[in-house]
């Protein structure tokens, strides 16, 4: 405690509730290891790349609603912890997934900034209808308990970050929220990262973050935190390097690719409200006489504009590259 003596009491004592918390919002360790076994050919559950496709589907459906990044690692939390404690089967977890995201938007969000259930099936891409949303609603909630004060990985760095910002005010090697949210965000598209504990995997991302910078002051703080929440060196050193191998791995050229395999129409929500009257009717057109048909020219011509199903983005959006990673990062670790 002396040595985080600049830190205000009551922050650190709110770590230290959470940490106790912490242990109730883990998914469980057996189904994260089913999923690790699982494999998409066996179809005998949901494999862990099936589950992280359908959180990288969950921020584009975040960035696009205008969601926070705590609702995002809500919905990734209660994500996995259902896919841990129950049976899934791979054709039901686009219903979940959406509906864990719908179930941390009100959470969190204001009542007003919450997309209706019609919205959010329709600009997912989904299949299944609002009533089979509700009725996933309500299993989830049954079988998680879900609690609005839930501990995750978000508010530990809410807290790391206004505990460092209050000890180095005015340090311009201070990472912004941002970037760190953006990181975060990043590493939760990767089952492994379910395996941390909350309060660790936070710390790790700002250390790492701290080394990449060489900001050694700061890295000190980070080690007394590590102390004063009796987090193990063994422990902070294994996440921090998967986090920075992450890291390496979202800046490469073939994670930021477009998906060109697929086309799909993103709209905003000003247009999708415009369009909602008239999405199920289509407009009857004249028929085109026979003779307007150019018989020079093949049917194979025509270029497929059919959207894909599977995803509503084709990558992970602006706020998974760029600026939130340090240009000196790849340098620093070599």
């Amino acid at each position: 405690m002396r040595d985080l003596q600049g830190v205000d009491s009551l922050l650190l004592k709110e770590l230290k509730s959470c940490c106790a918390k912490e242990s109730h919002f883990l998914p469980r360790e057996a189904g994260l290891r089913l999923m690790e076994a699982a494999s998409e050919e066996n179809h005998g559950g949901v494999s862990g790349k099936c589950r992280d496709s359908r959180v990288e589907e969950l921020w584009g459906l975040t960035s696009f609603f205008g969601y926070s990044t705590q609702t995002f690692v809500q919905a990734v939390s209660l994500l996995d912890r259902f896919l841990t404690i129950m049976k899934v089967q791979p054709k039901h977890l686009p219903c979940i997934g959406v509906c864990c995201l719908h179930i941390a938007a009100k959470m969190v969000e204001d009542e007003s900034n919450v997309s209706s259930t019609h919205e959010l099936i329709r600009i997912s891409q989904s299949k299944f209808t609002v009533s089979d949303l509700c009725r996933m609603e309500k299993i989830i909630s049954e079988k998680l308990s879900v609690e609005p004060e839930a501990v995750t990985a978000f508010t530990f760095l809410q807290l790391y970050y206004s505990a460092f910002t209050s000890l180095s005010a005015g340090r311009k090697e201070i990472p912004s929220i941002g970037r760190l949210e953006a990181q975060l965000k990043a590493c939760l598209c990767r089952l492994v990262f379910s395996k941390a504990k909350p309060s660790v995997l936070a710390l790790a991302l700002v250390a790492q973050e701290f080394e990449a910078l060489q900001a050694v002051t700061l890295m000190k703080i980070v080690q007394q935190f590590q102390r004063h929440l009796k987090i193990s060196g063994s422990e902070l050193l294994h996440w921090k390097d998967l986090v920075a191998k992450c890291m390496t791995e979202y800046r490469s050229s073939e994670c930021n690719k477009p998906d060109n395999k697929k086309l799909v129409w993103i709209v905003s929500r000003r247009t999708a409200q415009n369009l909602q009257a008239s999405h199920f009717s289509v407009p009857g057109l004249p028929t085109i006489p026979e003779r307007s048909w150019d018989e020079s020219e093949s049917e194979d011509s025509c270029e497929d504009l059919s959207a894909g199903e599977d995803s509503p983005c084709g990558s992970l959006g602006s706020d998974g590259e760029g600026a939130f990673f340090p240009s000196t990062f790849l340098s620093s670790r070599k």
